[in-house]
């Protein structure tokens, strides 16, 4: 079977799921004759027409709100954010109004909304941020991010066939940089269950979406040159959060590194921090450390860039630190 890369396995689920069921349909800005910002979309409205596969109007909220009401009519609508940054827009209609519906008024809102996310790309502030903190603290939202084609596809088919809104972060770093073979058959990832990313003993890195890159080079490079055994745990989905990966890692190495590209206030290395301090804090042998994004707005220049996102060098130094204690 032919390797396809992450951003191809998005577009595969997605003609899957439409092919499967014909209540699902996908909008968005330029998403139908155009394919998509970065062509994810391609080739969709030519397969399933312009009823299913819909031009909007340049409104988040006015595309989101499209999509709660197609979905409380029983459609399962895909929506695409050409960058994730822009969601923005439509944190009222999300936060206010999606989340709470089924709470409020027993409405169903199955529907996904997915988009380009993350740095590394010289992008600048206005297209390379991770937002994904400020969803995961509303209840009601679903928020998930894969690092790997396979979890990038099968995650997208368990985000349409879930019953809840589901956001769907995409990483752009990672849509033509890694391939994977798909499995046969219907491939679904649990929403909600981490994975192993790589074995150890010595200390665990929790991690996702392209930090699991940055993570698995720190590895390699702290094997050969230090010999410690690190393990890497791979989120992949933040809401809900996979507490039981969280602790039997914890456990297992007593000694934790977290790494996210999101901002280091309010990211969600604090909320893992604060759940493993209640649950395992018995089972550390040293603090938990953190490496993230610096608390500026992330610059274009690529030097800059560079030093404000996490490499794989800081990883390291982190890693040594947590070892010496």
């Amino acid at each position: 079977m032919a390797e396809i890369t992450y951003l191809e396995a998005i577009r595969e689920a997605l003609f899957e799921e439409m092919e499967r069921d014909v209540n699902v349909m996908c909008l968005g800005e330029d998403i139908g004759a155009y394919g998509g910002a970065f062509k994810v979309t391609d080739g969709l409205l030519d397969t399933f027409g312009e009823t299913r596969v819909i031009d909007s109007p340049i409104s988040e909220i006015a595309i989101v709100g499209a999509a709660a009401g197609a979905a409380h009519m029983g459609m399962r609508p895909v929506v695409e954010m050409q960058f994730i940054d822009f969601m923005a827009n439509a944190y009222d209609m999300l936060t206010n109004y999606v989340a709470t519906a089924r709470y409020r008024a027993f409405l169903p809102c199955p529907m996904v909304v997915r988009g380009p996310s993350g740095g590394y790309v010289r992008g600048g502030p206005f297209h390379s941020q991770n937002p994904e903190a400020g969803f995961i603290h509303t209840p009601g939202l679903k928020v998930v991010y894969p690092s790997t084609a396979q979890d990038a596809k099968g995650l997208m088919k368990s985000a349409i066939r879930d019953d809840d809104c589901v956001l769907f972060f995409e990483h752009k770093y990672l849509y033509r940089r890694i391939k994977a073979e798909m499995p046969a058959g219907d491939h679904i990832v649990p929403i909600g269950k981490a994975r192993i990313a790589r074995e150890g003993r010595d200390l665990s890195i929790i991690t996702y979406a392209a930090t699991v890159w940055k993570a698995l080079d720190a590895a390699d490079q702290l094997e050969k040159e230090d010999g410690l055994s690190v393990e890497i745990v791979d989120l992949r989905s933040l809401a809900p959060l996979d507490d039981d990966a969280v602790q039997a890692t914890v456990r297992k190495t007593n000694r934790v590194l977290i790494v996210h590209e999101d901002t280091r206030t309010g990211g969600l290395a604090g909320e893992i921090t604060a759940r493993i301090n209640e649950s395992s804090f018995a089972w550390l042998d040293a603090p938990v450390l953190r490496v993230t994004a610096h608390d500026v707005p992330l610059p274009y220049a690529p030097s800059l860039e560079d030093y404000v996102l996490p490499q794989t060098a800081d990883i390291v130094r982190a890693a040594r630190t947590l070892a010496a204690y």
